[in-house]
């Protein structure tokens, strides 16, 4: 075994005991409640189990944060308090980032740049961004990967078992063993930063003409599979908006439902992780023009069939089509089927395309506070699956509901009035399956292009 080898296997193993210990004393506590009939804190597990990730502040709180937005994947308690984790690193120093650039540009990397900030942008749970320059001028974002994240990422979802073990222990409505796949397949696939430079090409080709929306030029002779450098685009936090006047608002937020539902709907494309760092705002003429997309990890690319599936479902709950709704809902994979199960997915999905189905200006809540918006609904599904039975919810289906959750979010900051019926429509307006293939095809290829000419 080489150094590097029992260098990653000493990380993975460390990693191992600090989670473990975390979160399995929170399930040997609840498991132990429930053997000698005792009640169970649900509020104090939750914080315990939020301080214990936590403190970790790694690739596990992406798992913990895309598991909170799946109705009760996690308890109610679980996800209030995991949803006020942040993703943020202690930073790497000057001397380490020297040693990494090395290793990913080589000995000359300094070189390759007309200039190369010491100390980062953004530091966030797998990586940190430098602003640089190239020779010609171009401002960069230089996105280095922490060392040893292969083996944290590895760690962190083998302790899955540990989290939804302690669910279990809770009598779930849902079975999570797809989600589980499904989240891990992302979270690693964040790790590759070739294939995160292959979906900012992508998304240049899928949005370009689009005013409302900036997307950076990949640089692929200064990037690596650990080390991704792009333009850098100026902007500020959206929140830094939410008291602009409503025309600016109704603008970013169309920028927003743009930016994700357009590509989902035509090349059958989404951005699975809209949380607040990925995006800001920049300025056209002295105000805000518009939004740019920062972060291209969580990106995941659908059967067209899939993409039908939804539209199918909109259009059988709009007309009553039971069997078009059933279809719909088999296509994504939901098994064993039946009229109170396809009922209690109804709610949900009620709820998810409620504002699509409307057409008037309104804002996404239409007068229920932010706080309760959407906690009845789940509160509905919740109990109307602990009678019925653990139901397997599909890992394609975990991308889409963290899409909605996560735009909804943004809506409700910036309060937003917009005729979601009729964004919706305009996106889905001469849909068929066979043209969202058509079009997949076409920006793949476009996408492979662009970015060899960008060597």
């Amino acid at each position: 075994m080489t150094d590097t080898e029992r260098n990653r296997l000493s990380a993975r193993a460390t990693r191992y005991a600090r989670v473990g210990a975390n979160v399995g004393g929170v399930a040997a506590r609840i498991a132990g409640a429930r053997f000698f009939g005792l009640t169970l804190d649900r509020g104090r597990n939750a914080m315990e189990l939020a301080a214990a990730l936590g403190g970790l502040k790694g690739p596990i709180m992406k798992v913990a944060q895309l598991m909170a937005t799946v109705p009760d994947a996690l308890p109610p308690e679980y996800v209030e308090e995991l949803g006020k984790l942040q993703s943020q690193a202690p930073p790497m120093g000057w001397a380490f980032v020297k040693r990494r650039m090395v290793a990913e540009l080589g000995s000359d990397w300094q070189q390759k740049f007309a200039d190369f900030e010491h100390h980062p942008s953004a530091a966030a749970s797998l990586g940190q961004v430098h602003r640089a320059q190239a020779h010609d001028g171009s401002a960069l974002a230089c996105k280095l990967q922490y060392p040893d994240m292969q083996s944290a990422v590895e760690a962190d979802l083998g302790q899955l078992n540990l989290i939804f073990a302690i669910h279990r222990r809770m009598d779930p409505a849902i079975d999570t063993t797809e989600i589980a796949q499904e989240i891990g397949a992302r979270i690693r696939e964040e790790l590759d930063y070739e294939r995160e430079a292959k979906h900012v090409a992508l998304y240049r080709t899928m949005l370009a003409g689009t005013d409302l929306i900036r997307v950076p030029r990949p640089w692929p002779e200064l990037s690596t599979r650990r080390l991704l450098t792009l333009d850098w685009l100026d902007g500020d936090r959206m929140l830094a908006h939410k008291d602009d006047a409503l025309e600016i608002r109704n603008r970013l937020a169309q920028a927003m439902f743009t930016a994700w539902w357009f590509p989902f709907s035509r090349v059958g494309v989404i951005h699975g992780d809209p949380h607040l760092g990925n995006y800001s705002v920049f300025t056209r003429d002295g105000e805000p023009g518009g939004i740019n997309l920062l972060d291209y990890g969580c990106i995941r690319i659908f059967p067209p069939s899939f993409v039908g599936a939804v539209v199918d479902l909109y259009h059988g709950l709009m007309t009553g089509d039971d069997a078009r709704i059933v279809h719909a809902y088999e296509t994504w994979g939901f098994k064993r089927l039946n009229r109170d199960l396809i009922e209690t997915l109804n709610i949900w999905a009620r709820f998810i395309y409620g504002p699509l189905m409307d057409d008037r200006v309104r804002t996404i809540a239409d007068g229920v506070k932010p706080s309760e918006y959407g906690r009845r609904q789940a509160y509905l599904v919740h109990t109307a699956l602990r009678e019925k039975g653990p139901v397997t919810v599909p890992r394609e289906f975990v991308l889409m509901d963290r899409a909605a959750i996560g735009l909804g979010s943004v809506f409700l900051h910036l309060r937003a009035e917009l005729n979601f019926y009729r964004l919706f429509n305009e996106a889905i307006e001469n849909f068929s399956v066979e043209r969202v293939a058509t079009q997949q095809a076409t920006a793949l290829a476009a996408a492979r292009l662009d970015l060899a000419s960008s060597s």
